[in-house]
């Protein structure tokens, strides 16, 4: 056997080496790019996405129900203070827009059974419907990365604002994309926005 074909046979292995590190590398990088895609977060400007869930007598609720309102849909849970401190301006609003097509939709996360939920609406006064998804099932379709968060729904089922944190809804630079939407209608998507507190 001579030098050269010492030299080929040496050169297979790396080649298959090389080819195989290769390949590797493209699977893990299209992992964590579907990754990726899979944990954005849902934006404003995108179409809300539709779910049923039991309010706290156990009725199932749509959010498909309100198509034609604007829905205020804020995700929370009981142990969480700055839901706590949100809650009484979100009740304000409430009352201020009775008879307007406004609905809030307040969705809990907690783990702990209905009760536990019901005796937070009591101390709080809520008269707003309150859903619970126990498993976080909706949390995770939302992906949502915290509470308080909040989704306002346009009219035709479009997320036109998205709120991380809490707010003082009572403050009327809070809500100018609920009144807007209420006075002059739904806009085109690409005009919704997506804000952090």
């Amino acid at each position: 056997m001579g030098q050269n074909d010492n030299e080929k046979e040496a050169g297979l292995p790396k080649a298959a080496i090389i080819g195989f590190v290769a390949v590797v590398v493209a699977v893990v990088i299209f992992v964590v790019m579907g990754q990726k895609r899979s944990f954005e977060p849902v934006k404003a400007g995108t179409d809300s996405i539709n779910f049923t869930l039991p309010d706290l007598n156990g009725k199932p609720v749509s959010l498909k129900d309100y198509r034609g309102k604007v829905v205020f849909l804020n995700f929370w849970a009981t142990w969480c203070q700055p839901c706590k401190d949100e809650m009484p301006s979100m009740q304000a609003l409430y009352e201020s827009l009775k008879g307007t097509p406004f609905e809030i939709l307040a969705v809990s996360v907690d783990k702990d059974g209905p009760e536990v939920v019901s005796e937070f609406v009591k101390k709080y006064k809520i008269t707003f419907p309150v859903l619970h998804d126990r498993k976080g099932s909706m949390k995770e379709t939302y992906k949502t990365t915290g509470v308080p968060e909040t989704f306002i729904i346009d009219q035709n089922g479009v997320i036109a604002e998205k709120v991380w944190g809490p707010r003082e809804w009572a403050d009327q630079s809070s809500t100018v994309m609920i009144m807007d939407l209420i006075k002059n209608g739904p806009k085109k998507p690409e005009a919704y926005r997506t804000s952090k507190e």
